[in-house]
Protein backbone atom coordinates (compact mmCIF):
# COMPACT_ATOMS: atom_id res chain seq x y z
CA UNK A 1 0.00 0.00 0.00
CA UNK A 2 1.66 3.69 -1.19
CA UNK A 3 2.43 5.68 1.94
CA UNK A 4 0.35 9.01 1.95
CA UNK A 5 2.73 12.01 2.47
CA UNK A 6 1.98 14.63 5.31
CA UNK A 7 0.77 17.07 2.81
CA UNK A 8 -1.56 15.19 1.56
CA UNK A 9 -2.97 14.50 5.32
CA UNK A 10 -2.92 18.30 5.95
CA UNK A 11 -4.97 18.77 2.38
CA UNK A 12 -7.70 16.58 3.76
CA UNK A 13 -8.09 17.50 6.83
CA UNK A 14 -7.76 21.12 5.78
CA UNK A 15 -10.11 20.49 2.41
CA UNK A 16 -12.58 18.46 4.51
CA UNK A 17 -12.56 21.27 7.54
CA UNK A 18 -13.55 23.75 4.84
CA UNK A 19 -16.29 21.99 3.34
CA UNK A 20 -17.88 20.79 6.54
CA UNK A 21 -17.39 24.53 7.77
CA UNK A 22 -19.54 25.96 4.72
CA UNK A 23 -22.32 23.26 5.00
CA UNK A 24 -23.25 24.12 8.54
CA UNK A 25 -22.65 27.74 8.66
CA UNK A 26 -25.69 27.95 6.03
CA UNK A 27 -24.55 31.61 5.28
CA UNK A 28 -23.94 32.66 2.03
CA UNK A 29 -20.89 35.21 1.39
CA UNK A 30 -20.79 37.51 -1.23
CA UNK A 31 -18.19 37.50 -3.61
CA UNK A 32 -16.63 40.39 -2.47
CA UNK A 33 -16.08 37.97 1.07
CA UNK A 34 -14.94 35.28 -1.19
CA UNK A 35 -11.44 33.79 -0.61
CA UNK A 36 -9.09 33.99 -3.38
CA UNK A 37 -8.08 30.77 -5.17
CA UNK A 38 -5.06 29.52 -2.97
CA UNK A 39 -2.92 27.82 -5.15
CA UNK A 40 0.08 29.47 -6.32
CA UNK A 41 -0.58 31.72 -9.77
CA UNK A 42 0.87 34.38 -12.20
CA UNK A 43 -1.55 37.58 -12.19
CA UNK A 44 -1.00 38.35 -15.90
CA UNK A 45 -3.40 37.74 -18.05
CA UNK A 46 -7.22 38.64 -17.81
CA UNK A 47 -7.44 42.76 -17.99
CA UNK A 48 -9.85 43.90 -14.78
CA UNK A 49 -13.30 45.05 -16.28
CA UNK A 50 -13.89 47.61 -13.73
CA UNK A 51 -17.16 49.39 -12.83
CA UNK A 52 -19.58 51.44 -14.81
CA UNK A 53 -21.24 54.31 -12.99
CA UNK A 54 -24.66 53.38 -12.30
CA UNK A 55 -24.46 49.82 -12.81
CA UNK A 56 -26.51 47.08 -10.86
CA UNK A 57 -25.09 45.72 -7.54
CA UNK A 58 -24.82 42.04 -9.39
CA UNK A 59 -23.57 43.37 -12.21
CA UNK A 60 -20.69 44.86 -10.20
CA UNK A 61 -20.11 41.69 -7.83
CA UNK A 62 -20.44 39.30 -11.52
CA UNK A 63 -17.25 41.71 -12.74
CA UNK A 64 -15.55 41.29 -9.55
CA UNK A 65 -15.70 37.97 -9.82
CA UNK A 66 -14.66 37.46 -12.98
CA UNK A 67 -11.49 39.05 -12.62
CA UNK A 68 -10.45 36.95 -10.09
CA UNK A 69 -11.15 34.31 -11.32
CA UNK A 70 -9.07 35.34 -14.60
CA UNK A 71 -6.54 36.12 -12.22
CA UNK A 72 -6.46 32.28 -10.54
CA UNK A 73 -6.65 31.07 -14.17
CA UNK A 74 -3.48 32.48 -15.15
CA UNK A 75 -1.08 30.14 -13.71
CA UNK A 76 2.47 29.21 -13.37
CA UNK A 77 2.77 26.03 -15.88
CA UNK A 78 5.14 23.61 -14.39
CA UNK A 79 5.02 21.43 -17.17
CA UNK A 80 2.92 19.24 -15.42
CA UNK A 81 -0.12 18.32 -17.22
CA UNK A 82 -1.94 16.77 -13.95
CA UNK A 83 -0.89 19.59 -12.00
CA UNK A 84 -1.49 22.69 -14.65
CA UNK A 85 -5.04 20.98 -14.94
CA UNK A 86 -5.57 20.91 -11.17
CA UNK A 87 -4.57 24.29 -10.61
CA UNK A 88 -6.82 26.08 -13.31
CA UNK A 89 -9.90 24.28 -12.41
CA UNK A 90 -9.66 24.94 -8.95
CA UNK A 91 -9.60 28.84 -9.97
CA UNK A 92 -12.30 28.45 -12.28
CA UNK A 93 -14.66 26.60 -10.47
CA UNK A 94 -13.91 29.13 -7.59
CA UNK A 95 -15.30 31.22 -10.18
CA UNK A 96 -18.56 29.25 -10.90
CA UNK A 97 -18.93 29.07 -7.41
CA UNK A 98 -19.24 33.18 -6.53
CA UNK A 99 -20.68 33.58 -9.64
CA UNK A 100 -23.81 31.15 -8.37
CA UNK A 101 -23.38 33.08 -4.65
CA UNK A 102 -24.42 35.90 -6.66
CA UNK A 103 -26.75 34.82 -8.69
CA UNK A 104 -28.78 33.07 -4.78
CA UNK A 105 -28.23 36.51 -3.25
CA UNK A 106 -29.56 39.61 -6.12
CA UNK A 107 -31.49 36.93 -8.24
CA UNK A 108 -35.38 36.29 -8.15
CA UNK A 109 -36.01 33.47 -10.34
CA UNK A 110 -36.65 30.46 -8.28
CA UNK A 111 -35.44 27.85 -11.19
CA UNK A 112 -32.01 30.06 -11.76
CA UNK A 113 -31.23 30.47 -7.76
CA UNK A 114 -31.95 26.30 -7.15
CA UNK A 115 -29.44 25.45 -10.36
CA UNK A 116 -27.60 28.02 -8.58
CA UNK A 117 -27.45 26.45 -5.28
CA UNK A 118 -27.03 22.97 -7.20
CA UNK A 119 -23.70 24.67 -9.15
CA UNK A 120 -22.35 25.48 -5.64
CA UNK A 121 -22.78 22.48 -3.93
CA UNK A 122 -21.03 20.46 -6.65
CA UNK A 123 -18.53 22.64 -7.40
CA UNK A 124 -17.36 23.10 -4.20
CA UNK A 125 -17.16 19.12 -3.63
CA UNK A 126 -15.09 19.37 -7.09
CA UNK A 127 -13.01 21.85 -5.55
CA UNK A 128 -12.08 19.98 -2.50
CA UNK A 129 -11.21 16.54 -4.44
CA UNK A 130 -9.31 18.78 -7.00
CA UNK A 131 -7.25 20.27 -3.96
CA UNK A 132 -6.58 16.79 -2.39
CA UNK A 133 -5.42 15.49 -5.81
CA UNK A 134 -3.11 18.38 -6.28
CA UNK A 135 -1.68 18.07 -2.82
CA UNK A 136 -0.56 14.17 -3.70
CA UNK A 137 0.73 15.16 -6.85
CA UNK A 138 2.54 17.85 -5.40
CA UNK A 139 3.69 15.72 -2.38
CA UNK A 140 4.31 13.02 -5.33
CA UNK A 141 6.51 15.64 -7.14
CA UNK A 142 8.49 16.32 -4.53
CA UNK A 143 9.55 12.56 -3.54
CA UNK A 144 10.31 12.31 -7.16
CA UNK A 145 12.79 15.19 -6.58
CA UNK A 146 14.56 13.96 -3.39
CA UNK A 147 15.34 10.70 -4.88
Amino acid sequence: MKRIGWVSVIAIFLALSAFAFGMLSGRSRTASEAAPPSSARDVAAHPPQGATPGEAPSTQAYREASDRMHQGMAIAYTGDADVDFLRGMIAHHEGAVAMAKIAVEHGEAADVQSLAREIIAAQEAEIIRMRILLARHEDATQTDVRS
